[in-house]
């Protein structure tokens, strides 16, 4: 098990690039399945989740050749074999990557077959597939579980279009059955449709692999079924929860950071809802420059003078990735904040570790927390803590570098699952990071 160790204390300051956005990159490189012909992808974020996934493509039988150290690789799904899906360490592997259900539903669409275990993953509460199968059982997929192996198997040769109303908007689920439908015959509709940007960019590769998709960026998708896919070159969207971790970083630690190239209008909500914890956000061409506060930032409350509320929910509204930073940030704010965790039920079990270095929080249940902001008057102390899942862990590192001494951080190999080289990139600005 690594470690960070973090001296706090340091302001950072320069310029820092987010890397490409992990949670389109579990789509994307999964839709490499659905063609034959080569596939290239370009700022692929070089991150453990990502790297397993493309590891368990190549032991399916995925070429995979990587272009440049940039993040530019070519697969091609020629010569897929389908038996490997029934070995144990397919079935260890897949277990231990929950993006790997995104496997599901190209499989499904172009070969007939899928077959998955029962995803692990983070440990922020119960995350249903009900969405998912249920979509491909529209389809005409049949859905049998194996208890002996605890896996989903998918059988549908034949699938067929259909109208169909998510019960939520999933946003791996609507991928998984967009990716299932291209190749469906017929049409298929699917309303209650995710439309966050990264199923955009999902959606906008298949057209360019020959799909047809209408209702790009809105809750219901239209699907005319075609019967195959040709290759096709695809570049992804920077990492809007990247970029929103430096926006808070750059405010807890009284730091002079520009954001670079963050493709503004896909951030939709994210800049709006820092400025209202008082952070100074400033949009210069693609860049995001983020000032220092040496003043500090205060909380803006609703327009009748109650407590600001900052809650997540489905896109174009507030990622729910984003809100332990939300929740570390507003600790040196000045004034109150009711942080509201609606779509997870553990995310918010982290606190207690921000609570033990000093912080005011007050854990109403496993879904609200009220944020009392130090207003810069005292630092948060130093501690040794585990970070608990990837989202979490970014909060703790941002709560260790604003802290009056040296703090340890054990498991960071849960904020390896998302941040690429985050040590080395921070330090490049004036962090104190090592690890261990």
């Amino acid at each position: 098990m690594a470690s960070y160790v973090i001296e706090g204390g340091y302001s950072l300051d320069g310029s820092i690039r987010p890397q490409g956005a992990k949670n389109e990159a579990l789509q994307i490189v999964s839709s490499v399945l659905l063609t034959p012909e080569e596939v290239t992808i370009h700022n692929v974020p070089n991150i453990l989740d990502v790297n397993n996934l493309i590891d368990l493509l190549r032991q399916i039988g995925v070429k995979v050749t990587k272009l440049n150290e940039e993040g530019s690789y070519t697969f091609q799904a020629d010569e897929v074999n389908i038996d490997y899906l029934h070995s144990e360490e397919f079935l260890s592997r897949s277990r231990a990557l929950r993006g790997s259900i995104l496997m599901a539903g190209a499989l499904l669409g172009r070969f007939g077959y899928a077959l998955f275990p029962k995803p692990g993953g983070d440990k922020i509460g119960r995350r249903r597939l009900d969405t998912h199968l249920i979509g491909f059982q529209e389809l005409g997929a049949s859905c049998d579980y194996d208890t002996e192996k605890q896996s989903y198997i998918l059988r549908g040769e034949n699938l067929r279009g259909k109208y169909m109303l998510l019960d939520e908007a999933s946003v791996t689920g609507t991928a998984n059955i967009l990716m299932a439908a291209v190749l469906a015959e017929g049409e298929t509709t699917i309303y209650n449709a995710a439309c966050e940007p990264y199923l955009q960019q999902l959606s906008k590769l298949l057209v360019r692999m020959g799909a047809h998709i209408e209702g790009i960026g809105s809750n219901r998708l239209t699907i005319e079924g075609v019967k195959s896919l040709h290759g096709a070159e695809h570049t992804m969207l920077p990492d809007m929860i990247e970029i929103g971790s430096f926006i808070g970083m750059a405010a807890m630690t009284n730091s002079q950071l520009r954001i670079k190239d963050v493709s503004i209008p896909d951030l939709g909500i994210i800049p709006q809802a820092f400025r209202r914890l008082g952070i100074t956000i400033e949009e210069q061409g693609d860049d995001l420059f983020i000032p220092r506060h040496p003043n500090g930032y205060e909380i803006d409350t609703f327009m009748d003078g109650s407590i600001l509320t900052v809650a997540d929910a489905p896109w174009p509204g507030l990622t729910p990735d984003l809100l332990s930073v939300f929740l570390v940030t507003a600790t040196q704010a000045k004034g109150s904040v009711l942080i509201h965790q609606k779509m997870f039920e553990s995310r918010l079990f982290f606190v207690d570790k921000l609570i033990d270095m000093g912080a005011q929080i007050m854990l109403c249940d496993p879904h609200r927390a009220v944020v009392i902001g130090l207003g810069g008057r005292h630092k948060l102390r130093p501690a040794t803590m585990v970070s608990p899942d990837i989202r979490a862990g970014i909060a703790l590192l941002i709560a260790a570098m604003s802290a009056d001494g040296t703090s340890v951080i054990n498991n960071v190999e849960q904020i390896d699952r998302g941040y690429q080289d985050i040590a080395g990139r921070l330090n490049a600005l004036g962090a104190r990071i090592s690890r261990l």
